[in-house]
C-alpha cells in the first residue's frame, strides 16, 4: 500500500516548509518555502559553515553592510533550493516593511533582480509578504508586473478575500498558530474535525472554490499529521520535514477531505480597506497572531544581522 504521503501527493501539491538542503533532497517536494526563522536555522547549521564563510569574506571585500550580506545569503540559499525542487521557492520581504507598501515593492523587485542575476528566472520564485493591507496592496502591484506572490501570516477570511480581490497567486493560511491560540484560551486540545485552524482553512477554501477564485490555497503551520490529513485535497500544503517523514512512514487509506466539487457555497464578501481593518480588528486571534508573527520574523532577522555583524568583526 502507498504511504500516506504518497496518497496525499495524488490530491495535493506538497511543499517543504524548510530550507534544509538534505531534507529537501530526501523528501523531494515540488516547492519549498522559507521565512526568516527557517533561514536563520540554515545559516546556523554546521552544514552551511563554508557557505556562510564565503559570503562573509565577499562582504568584507566589498565593504557590504550586514543587511546587504543577509540579502545575499538569502538569495544564495534560495538559488541552491531552486536546484533541488522543480517548482517554486518562496522568499520573504523583510518583516519590518509589512506596513510600508512602497518599500515592500522596492525590496521585492530587488529580490527578483538578485535572483535573475544568479540565472534564476522570476517564474521560479514567489515573493512572500505579510497579509497586512499594505502587503496585499504591494502584491497587487507586483502581480501586475508578472511577479507572483505568496501572502503569509494569514489568519482570517477578511485577509483571504482581500488577497483574492488583489489577484494574488497564492496564500498561506496558518493552521497550527490558530489552533495554538484557541487551545491556550480554552485550555483544551482539539480533534481534527473541530480544530479551529483546520476549520479556518476549510472556510477559505470553500469561499474560493464557490466563488471561482483562482488564488491557490496552501495550508501552513501544522502541529500534527491529523491536521494535514484533515485538509487532504487542499490545493497545496507546506509541511515541515519531521511531519513529512511521519506521513511517509504511515500506512492506511487517506480520504480526500477538500474538493472543488464539494465546496460549501458561500456568498461573495465585499472587501475594501475599511471592511478589512474592521474584520481583522474584530477577530482577536487574527489580530494577535498577525502582530506576533511579524514581530517574531523581525526578531529572527535581527538575530541574523547580529550574527553577521559579529562575524564581520571577528
Amino acid at each position: 500500500m502507498a504511504s500516506t504521503l504518497d496518497q496525499l501527493r495524488e490530491m495535493t501539491t506538497v511543499v517543504a516548509d524548510t530550507g534544509d538542503f538534505e531534507a529537501i533532497k530526501a523528501l523531494k517536494p515540488i516547492d519549498c518555502t522559507t521565512n526568516p526563522s527557517i533561514l536563520l536555522k540554515v545559516i546556523q547549521s554546521p552544514a552551511s559553515e563554508d557557505f556562510v564563510a564565503k559570503a562573509i569574506e565577499k562582504g568584507k571585500a566589498g565593504k557590504m553592510s550586514p543587511l546587504d550580506i543577509a540579502d545575499a545569503l538569502t538569495i544564495g540559499v534560495g538559488t541552491e533550493l531552486t536546484k533541488l525542487v522543480p517548482g517554486r521557492v518562496s522568499t520573504e520581504v523583510d518583516a519590518d516593511l509589512s506596513f510600508d507598501k512602497e518599500r515592500s515593492l522596492g525590496k521585492a523587485r530587488a529580490i527578483v533582480k538578485a535572483y535573475e542575476d544568479q540565472g534564476v528566472s522570476r517564474d521560479r520564485i514567489l515573493i512572500k509578504l505579510a497579509s497586512t493591507w499594505e502587503g496585499i496592496r504591494a502584491a497587487e502591484v507586483l502581480e501586475g508586473e508578472g511577479i507572483q506572490c505568496n501572502l503569509t501570516l494569514l489568519f482570517c477570511l477578511e485577509q483571504a478575500v482581500a488577497c483574492a480581490d488583489a489577484g494574488v497567486f497564492l496564500i498561506s493560511p496558518f493552521v497550527g498558530r490558530i489552533t495554538d491560540w484557541y487551545a491556550k484560551r480554552e485550555g483544551k486540545t482539539f480533534e481534527a474535525h473541530e480544530d479551529p485552524g483546520v476549520l479556518s482553512v476549510k472556510r477559505i477554501y470553500d469561499y474560493y472554490k464557490s466563488n471561482g477564485v483562482d488564488t491557490i490555497v496552501m495550508g501552513a503551520s501544522f502541529r500534527n499529521t491529523g491536521q494535514i490529513k484533515a485538509l487532504a485535497g487542499c490545493d497545496r500544503l507546506t509541511i515541515s520535514p519531521n511531519l513529512l517523514q511521519e506521513l511517509d512512514q504511515e500506512q492506511g487509506d487517506l480520504a480526500r477531505q477538500l474538493s472543488p466539487d464539494t465546496a460549501k457555497s458561500m456568498d461573495k464578501l465585499p472587501m475594501d480597506e475599511s471592511a478589512f481593518r474592521y474584520g481583522l480588528n474584530a477577530d482577536p486571534m487574527a489580530t494577535e497572531k498577525l502582530a506576533e508573527g511579524i514581530r517574531n520574523f523581525d526578531a529572527d532577522h535581527k538575530v541574523l544581522l547580529k550574527l553577521i555583524s559579529d562575524k564581520l568583526a571577528a
